[in-house]
């Protein structure tokens, strides 16, 4: 059996996994420190997801500490400028401030970028080849590294990887995620799934922004151009999946997205195949302490978000920042002694922002997704406050393109959507009957007050059991 040792090794070259051996290296040798990393993969041939194509302002800033901007060019990306939010078929617009951009593209396109510079950087090997398990001390249980077997034409024996550190950055659906936490790992959730499609020469709302669709009595519809000529749609679909999707999609969804799109995605759902992503949320619980020796989680295999806010590789690349700065400052990265505080360190100091982006996404998803009176009370609360304009959409929308890491002012907005929400009910004329085909609206009577000020506690309730457990996830963990 052949083997290796180096003084990090990765196992996953996706968006976190790359990110980092490129990061660690470049940082290294500025330092004249250079490390010897190595970085496996399963398969490097370009991969085909739905999701991980949005990358928010922050992100952005992310890739340039990193040094890795160049990476959304040429590959076709398309700049976003924002969200367009659509009820009962009227659009809010929801700008990025002070000229800040995103950007959307071919998630593939986007990973073989990352790769190529990874590849390129000094002392780093990429190795494809299917890691099949961890190699744990048999006297203390500390991970020493991994067995993989080659991506080669015969073979068939497992190769050992050494290292003082290894990094496990294979994805959501981490094959040893379990293993690193042991009995620290949190619960995860599934909230429904993603079915996906990539519609040609479709026209959004607002052009070169994300749109969020919310359709009654569906979950909401995300769409945003990822190409010249592609713009990705995704539609929520909640469990239990319908047997037959595509007719699921074709006769109830689709009819009620603005005209633009009809015909694309017909076209779309006739051709191309549906492909399903499970929406999980597993909140990041603290490593070093009570987690295996030698071994650290990053990415999805630690954290997953709901993907409707698109900050899942902004707090990827911000993870990195921070880790890569700690680990160049580790004097032995086999003394996990000093690794553990540091790890410590960085679960904390990553929680400004990565909390933030975690409890905006299932909230909003849960609101977004309102299956019963009261959250479509706190939705259209939403809707509204967006209306207003100035700070009730400048701030959250720095919040949730990460421009601003402010924990606060998250639980001040989600709580005033709560309380203006209420207003409206009071306020706002609402649709009492139907006449001719057509909605009548009228304001409450004095004598709905009582009624609407028992609702009032519920929907205020209701926000509370949205937003607190999130927020005491992230307090918790």
């Amino acid at each position: 059996m052949w083997s290796k040792s180096y003084d990090i090794l990765i196992v996953g070259a996706g968006v976190a996994g790359s990110a980092l051996a490129h990061a660690l290296s470049a940082a290294a040798t500025e330092r004249s420190r250079p490390l010897r990393i190595c970085l496996l993969e399963r398969s490097l041939a370009e991969p085909d997801r739905i999701v991980g194509e949005l990358l928010q302002p922050g992100g952005i800033m992310a890739l340039q500490k990193l040094g890795l901007e160049s990476c959304v060019e040429g590959i076709d990306a398309i700049p976003t400028h924002g969200y367009c939010v659509m009820l009962e078929g009227k659009p809010v617009h929801i700008p990025y401030p002070d000229g800040y951009e995103g950007c959307s593209f071919h998630h593939g396109r986007f990973i073989q970028k990352l790769r190529e510079k990874a590849q390129a950087a000094t002392c780093v090997e990429v190795v494809e080849a299917t890691v099949s398990e961890l190699i744990e001390c048999p006297m203390t249980g500390r991970v020493l590294g991994v067995r993989a077997t080659r991506k080669e034409e015969g073979a068939v024996e497992k190769e050992a990887f050494f290292a003082d550190l290894t990094v496990v950055a294979d994805g959501c659906f981490s094959n040893f995620r379990n293993q690193v936490m042991g009995k620290a790992l949190p619960p995860s959730k599934l909230k429904g799934h993603f079915a996906g499609l990539v519609l040609e020469d479709a026209e959004l709302p607002i052009p070169k922004h994300g749109t969020v669709m919310l359709v009654e009595g569906h979950g909401p519809v995300l769409s945003y151009q990822i190409a010249t000529r592609d713009t990705r749609v995704l539609f929520d679909i909640q469990n239990p999946v319908p047997a037959d999707l595509k007719n699921y999609i074709l006769d109830n969804i689709v009819p009620k997205l603005p005209a633009s799109l009809h015909l694309p995605a017909q076209k779309a759902l006739e051709k191309d195949r549906l492909r399903r992503m499970p929406n999980t949320f597993l909140p990041p619980s603290e490593q070093g302490k009570h987690t295996k020796e030698g071994v650290l989680l990053l990415g999805d295999s630690w954290n997953m978000r709901h993907p409707l806010t698109g900050g899942g590789m902004t707090v990827a690349f911000n993870d990195v920042v921070i880790l890569r700065d700690m680990l160049l400052d580790v004097n032995d990265l086999a003394d996990w002694s000093e690794i553990s505080p540091l790890l410590h360190k960085w679960h904390w100091k990553r929680k400004s922002l990565a909390s933030m982006v975690n409890i905006l996404s299932v909230a909003l998803y849960d609101l977004f997704s309102a299956h019963d009176p009261l959250l479509e009370v706190l939705q259209t609360g939403c809707f509204k406050y967006f209306e207003l304009g100035g700070n009730c959409v400048r701030e959250p929308v720095s919040l949730l393109a990460g421009i601003v890491q402010d924990p606060v002012m998250l639980f001040r907005h989600f709580f005033t959507v709560a309380l203006y929400s209420i207003w409206i009910l009071f306020t706002h004329p609402r649709q009492v009957r139907v006449v001719d085909g057509k909605p009548v609206y009228a304001r409450p009577r004095p004598d709905e007050y009582p009624f609407l000020a028992v609702k009032s506690l519920q929907v205020f309730w209701t926000a509370c059991i949205v937003f607190m457990p999130l927020l005491w996830t992230e307090i918790r963990y």
